[in-house]
């Protein structure tokens, strides 16, 4: 069986700085260092961060904070500003990319804009720049139905989300409002991986994506993968992995989202050797 990897599988640019800084952070701090929320969606990384001594935690009054990490997808407004106020040492690891989406929708909301954010409303990227973008803002997922807007509507998108998703939407909103400002807010590294799975996809019997089951960024992966490969399989660890997905299979492909550290898909790919030695 041939084993094919995309090259660039693994960390992306705004998840291997806030990794660096936290690591970092763990080995120059003398304890007292926590992550406002889980830094990235991956469980196996956040359990290492938590053997090195940076856990998760969800008030940011809890008592023993000495340093506290912004994570990845940010913060809004108001929760900064109240995390400012506080006496401990705050840390910022919000990825470049979505402080560009938040400066935008502060932007927009400024200029008197209607907002819309294409993304999915609970996720945590989406749940700051809501508060970024203020009261006159709606959000709509990939297949939400969106309401006739009038007058002047911008647009921004979560960082993981499709460029496919992004085009549609304009379309259709063009239809109605006046004047529609878009900022293509689409993570650089997002959409190149979205290209080179598609390709893998396609030239593969089976396809193994890697990344947490919490993470926007490996679902898309997975969805689009599914729309061209007959088996797709998204596994978190090597663990996951049945010798009985790859009887008969000739090609196996091997992706994994931005928050999936290289040393889980290397280890996927090591196993699979051991199972292709055997079917």
């Amino acid at each position: 069986m041939e084993i094919l990897i995309c090259k660039r599988a693994g960390f992306c640019f705004g998840v291997k700085r806030a990794i660096d800084i936290a690591f970092d952070l763990a080995r120059n701090r003398d304890g007292g260092v926590y992550s406002f929320g889980p830094l990235i969606h991956n469980p196996q990384v956040i359990e290492e961060l938590r053997s090195k001594g940076i856990a998760p935690i969800d008030d940011i009054h809890s008592p023993g904070i000495k340093t506290l990490i912004v994570r990845t997808h940010g913060i809004s407004p108001s929760v900064y500003d109240e995390i400012s106020g506080m006496d401990y040492e705050l840390v910022d690891a919000t990825c470049p990319f979505v402080k560009k989406a938040q400066q935008h929708a502060q932007t927009l909301k400024e200029e008197g804009y209607k907002i819309l954010i294409l993304g999915d409303k609970k996720h945590p990227e989406v749940q700051a720049l809501l508060g970024f973008a203020g009261d006159n803002v709606i959000t709509v997922s990939g297949s939400d139905p969106i309401p006739a807007l009038k007058g002047k509507v911008g647009i921004i998108v979560q960082t993981t989300q499709p460029v496919e998703t992004l085009k549609k939407r304009v379309c259709g909103i063009l239809d109605t409002a006046k004047e529609v400002k878009v900022y293509n807010t689409i993570c650089d590294s997002t959409s190149l991986m979205l290209d080179e799975t598609k390709k893998l996809a396609g030239a593969v019997d089976l396809m193994i994506v890697v990344g947490g089951k919490n993470s926007a960024n490996t679902t898309q992966l997975t969805v689009l993968a599914k729309g061209i490969c007959d088996k797709v399989y998204h596994i978190e660890t090597s663990d996951e992995l049945i010798e009985e997905w790859f009887k008969d299979v000739k090609k196996a492909g091997i992706t994994g989202g931005a928050s999936t550290p290289r040393w889980i898909i290397d280890d996927v790919a090591e196993k699979l050797r051991k199972i292709s030695g055997k079917t």
